[in-house]
């Protein structure tokens, strides 16, 4: 990584899912579950078509709940209140991560294609809440999803955000092209390395890649 890299950055972006939280932690496992029994009882097919619907919505729309209204036009409120009542056991206090996004210069914002009562609760069990100015999902979004680079402009222009001054941390790699295409630092956070022209930075250690932003600021 550049020492100079994010020297002008003064807005950090977070995803949430899988981003502020470990892999580890299986939430999405809870999350799929609930998303294939929804669709399963929804469209009335069975559980295997029910997780084939789910994963080409997935993949084509950027979300399943896209995919599900472009095709369905189902009601998202129900589906959404649905798939996010999940158990977040698995999630512990990272003091040391909250250490570091609290000392980021700037304004601090989380944007996921969740809920934002969800993602509530995930930085409340994280030891995350409070260090935030603003977090916003995909109601905020008017229900378009990331990758969508509609949705990332409409939620930069509620937050009125720089992108030319912003950073993005995102683990799903393709969510980082439209980040990248408006000007802002791109970094995959994920396991194993996504290599593309839209991402300038790779780690699988997002509170050590936060210390080593903040020395090279220091």
């Amino acid at each position: 990584m550049s020492a100079h890299a994010f020297r002008h950055v003064s807005a950090w972006v977070f995803d949430l899912d899988n981003t502020l939280y470990p892999p580890s932690a299986r939430l999405f496992d809870q999350i799929e579950a609930r998303m294939t029994a929804w669709v399963a009882d929804a469209l009335k097919v069975d559980a295997a078509e029910a997780n084939r619907l789910r994963a080409h919505y997935w993949a084509q729309y950027g979300t399943t709940l896209a995919g599900l209204m472009a095709e369905h036009g189902i009601d998202p409120d129900p589906y959404l209140h649905e798939v996010h009542e999940i158990e977040l056991h698995a999630l512990r206090p990272d003091p040391l991560l909250a250490a570091r996004i609290a000392a980021l210069p700037g304004r601090r914002i989380v944007y996921t294609n969740a809920t934002t009562p969800y993602a509530q609760r995930v930085l409340e069990a994280r030891g995350l809440s409070g260090l935030f100015d603003a977090v916003y999902g995909v109601v905020e979004a008017g229900f378009r999803p990331k990758p969508e680079r509609a949705a990332f402009e409409t939620i930069f222009g509620l937050d009125g955000l720089d992108p030319t001054r912003a950073a993005m941390f995102e683990d799903d790699a393709r969510n980082l092209a439209a980040p990248h295409a408006m000007g802002m630092q791109t970094v995959h956070v994920a396991p194993h390395p996504a290599p593309a022209d839209h991402i300038h930075h790779h780690t699988d250690d997002l509170t050590a890649f936060l210390g080593r932003i903040l020395t090279a600021a220091g």
